[in-house]
């Protein structure tokens, strides 16, 4: 396995919560799936907005023009980071959640009772409620995706026999938030348009990882949230220009019908977005590549140490060579204890995990654990000795 040496002291020395103690011990923050530390460097332009241009979008002032300039930079800057063909081909928005019910919403008009729209069983809800939410409001059929239990990957071959000449629609995960698992998403992309369908990826857990290129994938649209890439609560919308020109999108009469515009409701959380384009800057100079290397090597770490407890069991890729198959999310239950009381038990060390469903409610139906799993997330910011100390703790429980 290629092995790289990030200088994660001075990756650290970016984010002042990393350096916070509580009772005398800093915290393990395990916790990034549902939500990431921000680097100083955020803080700061978040801030910065405030002091420099704090006004509304369309004046003819200094501080409301120095805003769109800031919004459009920052569009630019998405853009180049999701490899779109243009900057208004990036929708700002509260979160993820929000951006794809306006998206389901608005394709809800285009379709007839009958039509058909694919999910999975691996997606978080937020891929899979506004779609069942359309399907029950305009008689629409709804097929299932499902997964191979044995490693927690998708099973292809049900995705191809769902589609027919009434699939309109097929929605999926690029990175589980769940097991982890990365997604064939480009070769997904190729089925649900040879159906003549739109192809809508939930980029959320894949986006800190691994590097996104809206065009070799193929997809219609793509979303992701920026506070699950070291950035503040806001949400990012791609999609095809055309597509976003022509979909009835709910909109306020006043406001402009050519995209972004027509998508984005209401005044934008100016000081947030602001934030969203330091984040990218930030993982544009790290180097998506540099950083997947590095966590690959995190999470062979994290799952030597799991395998290691008596009575812990993981759902999902664990075999050493594929880990690129994989972002460094990882689950797993424990004989004799229920997740909350693993999580409660490392959060007494200020180890901080997840436990339950975490919104993968249809995984974890799937796998028969009603109570959900323990989830351990790794960002590029956590370290060997982090997994050390997990370790410790998880030893004194077993």
């Amino acid at each position: 396995m290629t092995t790289i040496s990030l200088d994660t002291n001075a990756i650290r020395s970016q984010f002042p919560s990393l350096h916070k103690t509580i009772d005398g011990v800093t915290p393990v923050y395990f916790d990034n799936p549902a939500g990431t530390q921000v680097s100083q460097q955020v803080i700061d332009a978040v801030s910065g907005y405030y002091l420099h241009m704090n006004a509304n979008q369309g004046g003819v002032f200094h501080t409301s023009r120095a805003t769109d300039t800031m919004v459009y930079g920052v569009r630019e800057k998405v853009a180049r980071f999701l490899h779109a063909s243009k900057p208004e081909e990036i929708v700002f928005g509260a979160n993820m959640t929000t951006l794809n019910f306006a998206l389901s919403r608005a394709l809800a008009k285009t379709l007839k009772p009958g039509d058909e729209i694919i999910l999975t069983r691996m997606d978080h809800d937020a891929n899979v409620s506004p779609w069942l939410r359309i399907a029950a409001d305009y008689g629409l059929n709804v097929k299932w995706v499902d997964i191979i239990e044995r490693d927690c990957t998708l099973d292809l071959n049900t995705l191809e026999a769902a589609l027919s000449d009434r699939t309109r629609i097929v929605a999926t995960v690029h990175a589980s938030n769940a097991v982890g698992t990365i997604n064939p998403v480009a070769q997904i992309a190729g089925m649900a348009h040879a159906a003549n369908a739109l192809y809508v990826v939930d980029a959320v857990q894949s986006a800190p990882h691994v590097a996104i290129d809206v065009q070799t994938i193929g997809c219609d649209f793509l979303l992701c949230s920026a506070y699950k890439f070291f950035g503040p609560h806001a949400g990012i919308m791609y999609g095809k220009y055309d597509l976003l020109a022509s979909l009835p999108a709910y909109k306020v009469r006043p406001s402009h019908d050519e995209p972004p515009y027509r998508w984005e409701t209401g005044t934008p959380a100016f000081e947030l977005i602001a934030g969203v384009g330091a984040a990218v800057d930030y993982l544009m100079a790290l180097g998506m590549n540099n950083l997947a290397v590095y966590e690959r090597e995190l999470v062979a770490h994290l799952i030597d140490v799991i395998e290691a407890v008596p009575g812990a069991h993981i759902a999902g890729i664990t075999d050493r060579t594929r880990l690129h198959e994989r972002v460094p999310t990882v689950v797993f239950s424990m004989d004799g204890y229920t997740p909350t009381q693993v999580a409660a038990h490392l959060a007494k060390s200020h180890i901080y995990v997840w436990d339950g469903n975490y919104y993968a409610v249809e995984i974890m139906q799937r796998l028969n654990k009603p109570d959900g799993m323990v989830r351990v997330g790794l960002s590029h910011y956590n370290t060997h000795a982090e997994i050390d100390r997990f370790a410790a703790a998880m030893k004194a429980l077993s």
